[in-house]
């Protein structure tokens, strides 16, 4: 009996965690607000990156690898930010990350380069 209620125990406590969590990361996070758009994706010697209007001027778009060494940094100066895909880019999927002054994730996804 004791067992069955230790694993009860721990089922439920794992359950919760997971449930917490996913509330949590929704609480803060809204899908459906997008500050960054990109393409072509796939990319095969460039891509884009437009953001909107009201965008922070102090946050930075980072391009990471998927092994997630850096491979640019940008300030967000302008709505629009070209990223030519060198030799350094290889065939392979990459994290643009949007962070603000402070550090923090505002927005991250991926893309595609094909060469």
């Amino acid at each position: 009996m004791r067992k069955l209620y230790l694993a009860f125990l721990l089922v439920c406590t794992f359950a919760l965690n997971s449930y917490v969590a996913d509330n949590y990361s929704h609480a803060f996070l809204d899908d459906s607000v997008k500050f960054t758009h990109f393409y072509p994706n796939p990319a095969t010697s460039y891509i884009n990156f437009t953001f909107e209007k009201t965008i922070d001027k102090n946050y930075t778009l980072q391009v990471y690898n998927f092994l997630g060494r850096k491979m640019s940094e940008s300030r967000i100066t302008e709505p629009k930010i070209t990223i030519n895909l060198d030799d350094n880019y290889f065939r392979g999927l990459y994290i643009y990350q949007l962070r603000d002054k402070d550090g923090r994730i505002i927005e991250s996804g991926k893309f595609q380069v094909v060469k």
